[in-house]
């Protein structure tokens, strides 16, 4: 076995523990430098992941390293490298950042071990890892009631979504005999008769990933979760470790339950539908800039889940190229809703509801880089090009409409009209609060705009903007991933 394969891991779990022990060593003024030798060591991970060509299997073929698990790795590293870039400020002379800049650590290994798992258990492993870390950063304000409320919902919904997994994965194990995804694809090829213990079993197993992707009915966590977490986190949570449950969802439904693809096509073209409707639709009335972004987001994972509606290799590629770009816009706004919170306290340390859309009025002026970066997320968020979001949505939305003629059918179309009728309804919230940024006065004096946010958020926007002007290596690296998705 090759471990140098998994290098990114293995300095991720060792620099952690680094961390923890430099922050017992030093004072709480000096546990600043803390959040740039993390960061240090997310460039190093990603470097590493960029460069790495070669493929192999680890722990009985627990493990594997491919371009599905690399390309996944790219996103979760992503993520954590801007929030940990932002959090250089956000948590400036905090006493607690060594357990913070640890959490985040420990949460990027345990994303990219599900992004990896080729068995059920580390899988499993691997989401609670994450899990784990995410439950304690999404109350780490603790003297703010709703950070821990935050922290709580998430943890009380996210301990059920496990055990909805769990008990799916146990049935897996119970029909198949194996936890090993590979095992259990030739199970499925060699006995591909459906039983109601199957059924039950992609029930539950789509039930535990829905709640990890937020899509509805198994949403009710993400919008008082994003809303009540630091927003440094919240950008973690919604970029990052959602997408979780996107990859375990194509190694486990599509790669393993060959045998189940009918039923899956019609169980998530319901379930998308309803989730980009209802997240664009509630995300109209909201005030709460954090929570209109947790309803796109739950709208967004609406689009991405239209991957498993076709499962050809296009619309799987899409779905990953949306992803993608999903961490890139939805990170990056997030640390620039973190900006305005820093601006409005800055006016009023007593200030409460410091995302609420009167707050961006006039940002254009007060914080430019800032209002400019959220200008083009928000415009990516909607599709509108050159931007990652849109390369994402129109390599997924072609697919189905090929799909839909190829196979004739009405059910393809209606969906993929549905979904490019949701993106344009979309655009009004989206363009509502660039309104109130670049047409209203602004309620205070210009402010410095402090550099980690602004290289944070600068970072995002060049990913956004560079895979829409130049997505051919991003669509390259995503049908290579599909591949590994369909088993070819």
């Amino acid at each position: 076995m090759n471990y140098v394969l998994l290098a990114p891991e293995i300095l991720l779990t060792v620099l952690a523990l680094i961390v923890i022990f430099i922050g017992l060593l030093v004072s709480d003024r000096s546990k600043n430098m803390l959040g740039y030798i993390s960061a240090a060591g997310l460039v190093a991970s990603l470097v590493y992941v960029l460069g790495t060509k070669g493929e192999g299997s680890f722990f009985y073929n627990a493990l594997v390293i491919d371009p599905l698990s690399q390309f996944f790795k790219l996103i979760f590293i992503v993520v954590s490298l801007l929030a940990v870039i932002a959090s250089i400020k956000y948590f400036e002379n905090n006493r607690n950042q060594d357990e913070y800049y640890a959490l985040i650590l420990l949460a990027t290994v345990g994303m990219m071990v599900v992004a990896s798992a080729n068995d059920l258990v580390s899988l499993f492993v691997g989401f609670e890892l994450a899990s784990m870390s995410t439950y304690v950063l999404a109350g780490f304000e603790k003297k703010n009631p709703a950070s821990l409320e935050a922290a709580l919902k998430y943890f009380i919904i996210g301990s059920l979504s496990s055990a909805l997994m769990l008990f799916g994965m146990s049935l897996v194990y119970g029909v198949t005999g194996s936890t090993n995804i590979t095992a259990i694809i030739e199970f499925f090829k060699a006995n591909p008769a459906v039983s109601g213990l199957d059924v039950i079993a992609m029930v539950f197993l789509v039930a535990g990933f829905g709640f990890k992707m937020a899509l509805v009915p198994f949403h009710m966590w993400a919008p008082d979760t994003y809303e009540g977490s630091p927003s440094v986190v919240s950008a973690l949570l919604a970029a990052g470790s959602k997408k979780m449950g996107f990859v375990a969802a194509f190694r486990v439904l599509v790669l393993a339950l060959v045998a189940l693809r009918a039923d899956l096509w019609v169980t998530f073209g319901i379930l998308a539908v309803i989730t980009m409707t209802y997240g664009n639709i509630v995300a109209i009335s909201q005030r709460s800039i954090k929570r209109m972004l947790a309803y796109s987001s739950i709208a967004q994972a609406g689009y991405i889940a239209l991957a498993f509606v076709v499962t050809t290799q296009m619309s799987i590629a899409g779905g990953i190229l949306l992803a993608l770009g999903h961490a890139l816009m939805k990170g990056g706004a997030f640390i620039a809703v973190a900006v305005v919170g820093y601006m409005v306290l800055s006016d009023n340390k007593n200030a409460k509801n410091i995302d609420d859309i009167e707050n961006f009025a006039g940002l254009g002026k007060r914080a430019p880089i800032t209002a400019f970066a959220l200008f083009v997320f928000f415009l990516a968020l909607a599709g509108i090009p050159p931007s990652a979001g849109f390369i994402g949505k129109f390599v997924l939305f072609y697919s189905i409409t090929i799909e839909a003629v190829r196979q004739a059918s009405t059910w393809f179309l209606i969906v993929v009209i549905i979904a490019i009728l949701n993106s344009a309804l979309s655009i009004y919230y989206y363009a509502r609060v660039i309104r109130y940024m670049y047409v209203l006065p602004p309620a205070g004096e210009k402010i410095k705009e402090p550099a980690p946010y602004v290289i944070a958020i600068v970072l995002a926007v060049i990913g956004t903007i560079g895979i829409g002007l130049y997505p051919q290596p991003f669509i390259e690296m995503a049908m290579n991933a599909a591949n590994v998705v369909l088993g070819v």
